[in-house]
């Protein structure tokens, strides 16, 4: 319905437009003038025409018009208009009847994006995660850390920082669910983990170097339960197994080859809910200890 609608505007500001439309049109004489008429006709050796300028019907012999150049006109007229009027059907078509291009249905009518990246889903909208390059912190650094953060920081550990106390992307959902969409199946080795905030900066503890540099981790973050799903080729499903505390938190594949790796920071709004929440997960914890 939408489409007609919008087919009939097009046609209606084409004729309205366009003189050869019926609205009017031009009757070329010999002498290269030409008037402007709603509609003529030749009766033997007049020509009779209604004038758009005078609002009356006229007559002119028929041997001072110039028919050939007037039908001439007329048909470049209809063929100009006729482009019009497909170059106009076709802007309707591509913005009305042209199926969305959406990605991988999660939900009914939610629908991922269709480029790569991570994505947490609430339960109503897809938010995206933006990705961070964390810095790693050098030997000058690391007594400033180790008073700052409790415990020892063993030497050859590394610490990787990421800039501000806060993600910029926050979320609200205690519970969100994760959409890896990444190449090489990188989604499936997707860990999240509880970011420490640290003065200005949020730092991941508990990644050792190598001798040769940094190497593979041998000792990473305690991970938050996931249950990976591959859904499609290149996109996982992550699930949490039990709501998050409030905080700072982010994804990544902390178990790769050196430490040049990309993270998904995100952090949580405490609400009353998760406080609750906290609370009680704080004294399981304490129970189980």
């Amino acid at each position: 319905m939408r489409w007609l609608l919008v087919a009939v505007t097009v046609l209606a500001c084409l004729a309205w437009e366009s003189p050869a439309a019926g609205a009017s049109q031009k009757l070329f004489l010999k002498d290269g003038t030409y008037q402007l008429v709603s509609s003529y006709e030749v009766h033997g050796d007049r020509v009779r025409y209604y004038s758009v300028e005078r609002s009356a019907w006229e007559e002119v012999p028929l041997s001072l018009v110039d028919l050939e150049a007037t039908k001439r006109a007329q048909q470049e007229e209809k063929a100009t208009q006729k482009k019009e009027l497909e170059e106009g059907l076709e802007i309707v078509e591509q913005r009305f009847e042209k199926p969305p291009e959406n990605g991988f249905e999660i939900a009914p009518g939610v629908h991922l994006p269709q480029e790569e990246g991570v994505f947490a889903y609430d339960g109503k909208r897809v938010i995206r995660l933006i990705q961070s390059t964390p810095e790693v912190v050098t030997d000058k650094r690391r007594a400033a850390f180790a008073m700052a953060v409790p415990g020892h920081l063993l030497k050859g550990e590394v610490i990787l920082e990421l800039p501000g106390p806060r993600a910029a992307v926050r979320l609200q959902q205690a519970q969100p669910t994760f959409y890896a969409q990444l190449p090489e199946g990188l989604g499936a080795k997707l860990d999240l983990f509880p970011v420490r905030v640290v003065k200005e900066s949020r730092v991941v503890e508990k990644a050792k170097a190598s001798r040769a540099g940094i190497g593979k981790p041998s000792d990473v973050p305690a991970a938050v339960e996931l249950q990976r799903t591959q859904l499609a080729p290149g996109l996982y499903c992550l699930k949490l197994l039990h709501p998050l505390d409030p905080g700072e938190y982010a994804l990544g594949d902390m178990a790769q080859q050196g430490l040049n790796l990309v993270l998904w920071p995100f952090g949580l709004f405490e609400t009353p809910r998760t406080k609750e929440e906290m609370k009680k997960q704080r004294h399981e914890d304490s129970e189980r200890e």
